[in-house]
């Protein structure tokens, strides 16, 4: 094990949670109170991009930004509880942690809500930072030092290489292996239940920076 301690990112949804019933029952309520139609079947199908991108879809340009509003107003109300875990997902934290690291989350979703699904599911990281996406997640990562970053889409490979650090890719979210393998991915694991022993492997071979 390198001297100094690791940092391992980890993206949040559909790579730590399951967070499509939530969000689906989201844009179901934003749906009947606005009037406006919204495919939540094709919304979650897609999550990965900031809210607002998603919002554009469905809502007038000068309007998303009242929806957002909107529906981070509703979001405890309808996602929270309704939103498990992933495989693995506690353990790969854990593994981390038990070998002297530390684990962070960095997501796209608002820190406030991406707390309470952690807090909720009893997944306690050494740090989370939201609000950031793709190639923005760089800044926390290379902020703490992270040389693993982990994900399920294209824009968490792009976030990870653009911090210098290696890509570990699941396709438990919208991406399926062959994308994140062609986007370069540097490590592709069918989901989070593999990484302990990925992580114990690496670690011991000497890979973490020191």
């Amino acid at each position: 094990m390198a001297s100094r301690t690791p940092t391992v990112g980890f993206d949040l949804d559909m790579t730590l949670i399951d967070s499509r019933p939530g969000i689906h029952a989201v844009y179901t309520r934003l749906a009947e109170d606005t009037g406006t139609y919204i495919d939540a079947d094709a919304a979650v199908g897609r999550l990965g991009p900031p809210l607002e991108w998603e919002l554009a879809h469905w809502f007038p340009e000068d309007q998303v930004e009242e929806m957002a509003r909107r529906y981070r107003e509703i979001y405890p109300t309808y996602a929270i509880t309704r939103t498990p875990a992933l495989p693995g997902a506690d353990d790969a934290i854990r593994a981390v942690q038990e070998l002297g690291g530390r684990a962070i989350v960095v997501t796209a979703k608002n820190a406030p809500q991406a707390a309470m699904h952690l807090t909720h599911l009893g997944i306690e990281p050494d740090e989370l930072i939201g609000g950031l996406w793709a190639e923005a997640k760089a800044q926390a990562l290379r902020a703490h030092g992270a040389e693993v970053y982990v994900g399920d889409h294209t824009g968490d490979v792009r976030g990870a290489h653009t911090a210098g650090a290696l890509s570990v890719a699941v396709p438990t979210g919208p991406i399926g292996a062959d994308e994140l393998r062609a986007a370069g991915a540097d490590v592709l694991l069918a989901d989070l239940t593999e990484f302990r022993p990925w992580w114990k492997t690496y670690a011991a071979n000497g890979h973490t920076r020191g």
